[in-house]
């Protein structure tokens, strides 16, 4: 009888001790094909062959990755698939530690797959306290990036969910070229001085959902990047991290777009920033546009509102000159709370290209600080104010 048919019945046999869809999904077990939950063996070439049946099944399929520490170097799992697939992670996986593979480009890659879940209550450990000493882009805009933990690249039609990431090297979440994704019940967490280590990061994507996560991290909660669109994140607690960033956009200095995002329903936690949008100087022209930031709170936040279209975060070489990314139609609305910097509402547009039709409704934002109330700095801004909004005096 072959190993995926027994892996299936001890499934449904041990309904109480296994995680079992409804539809009965054909697991294959890595275990079954040789890998040893002792985090010190590496694994890889027992999921390639657990993935491999897995994807070559005709019918639901997934790979379980039971109790134990599993040590894996980095590995791709390629689609298509025959059918819709699962990686259901109950473990522990393990990237390695050694340095020869800092800047591998990814260590756990799905690609090219319509109809994945990854799912479990397990961890995946990027082990990035090995790392973090060899990233060197505050020094160098020429720097190699560490890997992300997970990346997602042309994947469509699936859901992630209940997983938790700790110690990323870089990216805990990487998408690129997916569409129709859902994301919720995610816990990400590295230190707050963990450099790069971007919560998800999203590029070149479509219809993403992210809701009711957790995220901690040393750069971005979220970022959104260029070409992508009709992005909603809701229920989330960000903190610490830099918040939750649109861009930056123009690093290119080619044509760059960010149509369509929602961030509603969550708290942010003495991170860096709260909602920011983000444009370097003297780019190509480019658009962000209908944004909307609803219903957040805000908790010793040090910019809880900011928009930035002179972004340069690692001071010489800054290029001089105006942006010329418009955005327009952004509005911020029922933010409340608190910040630890007098500067709580940063609207900072270009020079050449002013941002329009922005909107600040409802806003009530305190100095937790020294003397004063609480600010709003504010240049090359058209826009309105709806209700109470406090801080006043910028649009």
């Amino acid at each position: 009888m072959s190993s995926h048919i027994l892996v299936l019945l001890a499934l449904i046999f041990f309904a109480g001790e296994f995680l079992v869809d409804a539809d009965l999904i054909a697991y294959f077990d890595v275990t079954k094909y040789g890998a040893s939950p002792d985090g010190s063996s590496d694994c890889v070439k027992a999921f390639l062959s657990a993935w491999k049946d897995a994807c070559m099944y005709s019918g639901k399929s997934g790979v379980l990755v039971p109790q134990g520490k599993f040590h894996l170097s980095a590995v791709e799992f390629q689609g298509p698939c025959k059918s819709p697939i699962t990686f259901l992670l109950q473990g522990t996986l393990l990237a390695t530690s050694d340095r020869n593979h800092f800047y591998d480009e990814s260590w756990i890659l799905f690609e090219h797959i319509n109809g994945l879940t990854v799912k479990g209550h397990g961890t995946v450990n990027g082990q990035g306290s090995f790392a973090w000493s060899y990233n060197n882009c505050k020094k160098s805009s020429n720097c190699l990036s560490l890997p992300p933990s997970l990346s997602f690249h042309y994947v469509t039609n699936s859901y992630i969910s209940d997983i938790h990431s700790v110690d990323s090297k870089g990216v805990h979440i990487k998408m690129y070229g997916c569409e129709d994704i859902k994301i919720s019940g995610v816990t990400l967490i590295a230190p707050a001085n963990s450099p790069n280590t971007d919560g998800i990061r999203i590029g070149t994507s479509s219809k993403v959902h992210i809701s009711n996560s957790n995220i901690a991290t040393g750069d971005d909660c979220i970022a959104i990047l260029t070409r992508s669109e009709n992005i909603d994140i809701s229920d989330i607690s960000c903190g610490p991290g830099h918040g939750v960033s649109i861009g930056s956009i123009g690093w290119t200095h080619q044509h760059e777009q960010v149509l369509g995002v929602t961030v509603r329903d969550s708290t942010f936690l003495g991170s860096t920033n709260g909602v920011r949008i983000k444009t370097w100087a003297n780019t190509a022209y480019s658009e962000v546009e209908n944004i909307y930031f609803n219903n957040l709170k805000m908790i010793n936040v040090a910019n809880p509102i900011i928009i930035n279209q002179h972004y340069c975060p690692n001071g010489p070489g800054c290029q001089s000159g105006e942006s010329s990314v418009q955005i327009k139609n952004v509005t911020f609305s029922g933010i409340h709370g608190n910040t630890r910097t007098q500067e709580a509402v940063q609207l900072l547009c270009s020079g050449a290209m002013p941002c329009k039709d922005v909107k600040l409704i409802d806003i009530n934002l305190s100095y937790n600080g020294g003397d004063g109330g609480a600010k709003s700095v504010c240049s090359n801004v058209r826009g309105s104010t709806y209700g109470t909004v406090i801080p006043s005096g910028c649009l």
